[in-house]
């Protein structure tokens, strides 16, 4: 009987299904000392933008959906600023993880992945810009249409985008580390595709959370005033 337990016990074992590889949070693929790449996935969305620290130069940075099923996996691109012709095309490879918050994804080349440390919070998600206050501060509905900034938040990470996937257009992109609590959301600067003299520079909001509704104010980099609406993006 002793036996039989133990047979049965090794083809549990051997028929259950692998654990799925959760890809939420961010990534970072080190090329050198100060340039990396960092990835964000959340909510079916992804961002990435590789860039040098040290020097404040911004190299590319590309977004848009994915799919995992097993190790196989699927990007549908919404932008490329290397490459605008790519957008719309699928990107395939396979994917396994290697210990404690690596992945190892296999392309033309093997790159391994380490999971950044982090926490999240109510601000987690992919998020959309719905709404903007005019300089009387009137808040203005943004009619939806193919040109839409996002903003995608893991834990400690950030990143928007300013694009159009029909017209294959980039605008611009920025992103790094970000804190949220007891009402204020501030913003620390690591990349910044239009400016790179913004790095480095922290801003700070007030900010509230309402339902799938993201509101948020306070100044620019460049001093202005700005009111706006985000809601999540799914």
């Amino acid at each position: 009987m002793f036996i039989q337990y133990i047979i049965i016990a090794i083809l549990s074992l051997w028929i259950s299904p692998a654990k799925q590889i959760s890809l939420d949070g961010a990534w970072r693929l080190r090329h050198s000392e100060t340039e990396e790449t960092v990835k964000i996935y959340q909510d079916g969305y992804f961002m990435f933008a590789r860039y040098d620290k040290v020097q404040k130069k911004f190299v590319h940075a590309g977004g848009g959906t994915y799919t995992l099923k097993g190790k196989k996996y699927q990007e549908k691109i919404e932008y490329f600023s290397a490459d605008s012709t790519k957008v719309g095309s699928a990107w395939e490879s396979k994917i396994s993880g290697r210990g404690e918050g690596k992945l190892i994804f296999r392309l033309k080349k093997e790159e391994i992945w380490e999971k950044i440390a982090e926490e999240n919070n109510s601000l987690t998600g992919n998020w959309r810009i719905t709404a903007r206050a005019d300089a009387s501060g009137k808040m203005n509905a943004m009619q939806r249409g193919a040109r839409k900034t996002l903003k995608i938040l893991s834990g400690s990470r950030f990143q928007w985008a300013a694009i159009n996937p029909e017209t294959k257009q980039f605008s611009g992109t920025g992103g790094g580390t970000y804190t949220a609590a007891n009402g204020k959301y501030t913003e620390n600067i690591e990349f910044f595709s239009r400016d790179n003299t913004r790095v480095g520079a922290s801003l700070s909001f007030d900010f509230e959370v309402k339902a799938n509704d993201w509101l948020h104010s306070g100044l620019s980099s460049k001093g202005d005033k700005i009111s706006e609406v985000w809601s999540r993006e799914k």
